[in-house]
């Protein structure tokens, strides 16, 4: 329910009519119904206030104003000569945001427009509808995607910058590391080409696979160049370690790329409730591990060439440094021997 609330207007007009001034109403008023200080009294050795203020049998209705009366040059009048009070109603409960009072207003996007869309809508119409004075806010999940927006460049360059220096102490190397951090962009391409695909926007649950993609390529591209590495220290040519790496790769990647994209097929075609945020997040990541796995194959071999070389001619590589042969290397050296010779036959 609503509760009732006075408005109380003095009549200048009257009060000068009456010689009177409307302060002197407005204070008499206010001392009678809301209470006022006027004195002090010592009593006893101690001090007391004096506060005036009419009895509540007095006050408790429109009509106490003809019994209230306030002293004039041509006697004491009443207060309802000089003041009109209207009664209205105001509502039962104020709501606040941040201390401001403020209204509450629920949406949705409309068919065929995202969150980020309606978000974008709503920063455009309070830019040129509101007036001077008035703000808004957004709240809950709204509140939540715009302020991490702006974001997104931040925490991908923090994830690439930990990653390049976990990948330095890895290889004990500067530049080889750009061989697994160049195949990350081909994983955020797939990502939002099957985002744009699937009619889905840029949002938190999208950023939050996309982190995750990075780590599965980075982990994935990591033991390409791994494999490289070790064969190139063992003795192989650049070209050699490269394939070689790429070979033995090749079916645990794929294995491990099939089976996370067919665990992921059933958030990328949910339906009800979280659809969209399973959608996207399922969606980033299958487009993400489909193109980043040909990236795998294909180019971190080749940038392991070009990185590798580059180191080289900083550090040469010290061959035969392992204690322990790799018998698979081995292997694949005598594979690689038996050809030669069957070619130089």
């Amino acid at each position: 329910m609503a509760f009732p609330q006075y408005t109380v207007e003095v009549d200048p007009v009257k009060c000068e009519r009456a010689g009177i001034t409307a302060d002197a109403v407005l204070e008499t008023l206010s001392g009678y119904y809301s209470g006022a200080y006027v004195s002090n009294f010592n009593r006893f050795s101690k001090l007391y206030r004096v506060m005036i203020q009419a009895s509540p049998d007095y006050r408790v209705d429109v009509e106490s104003l003809d019994r209230i009366m306030t002293r004039t040059p041509g006697g004491m009048a009443p207060l309802s000569n000089f003041v009109t009070i209207t009664k209205d109603y105001g509502p039962e409960s104020v709501s606040r945001f941040n201390l401001y009072s403020s209204m509450e207003i629920n949406g949705e996007a409309a068919p065929g427009y995202s969150s980020g869309d309606a978000i974008n809508a709503v920063r455009e119409t309070a830019a040129n509808v509101l007036p001077k004075g008035y703000s808004y806010e957004f709240s809950g999940i709204s509140r939540e995607e715009s302020e991490t927006s702006d974001n997104t460049v931040l925490i991908f360059m923090f994830c690439l910058v930990f990653v390049y220096l976990i990948l330095c102490g890895l290889y004990d190397s500067f530049l080889v590391p750009f061989s697994v951090l160049l195949s990350v962009p081909f994983g955020l391409m797939g990502s939002f080409l099957f985002a744009k695909l699937m009619g889905l926007e840029n949002n938190i649950y999208l950023q939050t696979g996309l982190i995750m993609l990075i780590g599965l390529l980075a982990k994935t591209a990591i033991l390409v160049t791994g494999y490289a590495v070790d064969r190139r220290k063992a003795g192989m040519s650049l070209i050699q370690s490269a394939v070689g790496a790429a070979k033995a790769r090749f079916r645990p990647i794929l294995m491990t790329v099939l089976a996370m994209i067919f665990g992921l097929l059933p958030l990328m075609f949910s339906s009800g409730a979280g659809a969209n945020g399973n959608s996207s997040l399922g969606s980033g990541v299958v487009g993400g591990l489909l193109v980043g796995a040909l990236a795998l194959l294909f180019f971190v071999p080749a940038m392991f060439i070009v990185f590798q070389s580059l180191q080289e001619r900083i550090r040469p590589v010290q061959f035969g440094a392992e204690k322990m042969p790799d018998l698979q290397i081995e292997a694949e050296k005598e594979d690689i021997r038996i050809q030669k010779k069957r070619k130089g036959e």
